[in-house]
């Protein structure tokens, strides 16, 4: 979340993925640095470690909502 609202603040189009077991840690940092809308996407957690199958069903499965993050 910091990166993602770092480049943001920089004009820099931003998305954060963040997994479902951290999105309450997620609302708390966008919140406590001033940006509580800042973009990000919610994956399915965990997402490290699952296996390339998973992480491609994965990827295909956010990555429409990433684009329309960055869309606005």
């Amino acid at each position: 979340m910091r990166d993602g609202i770092r480049i943001a603040r920089r004009g820099v189009p931003s998305v954060s993925l963040v997994t479902d077991e951290f999105w309450p840690q997620g609302d708390f940092v966008a919140r406590s640095v001033g940006m509580p809308d800042a973009p990000r996407v919610r994956l399915p957690h965990p997402v490290a470690g699952t296996g390339v199958e998973r992480m491609a069903l994965v990827a295909g499965d956010i990555a429409q909502a990433i684009i329309d993050q960055l869309k606005g």
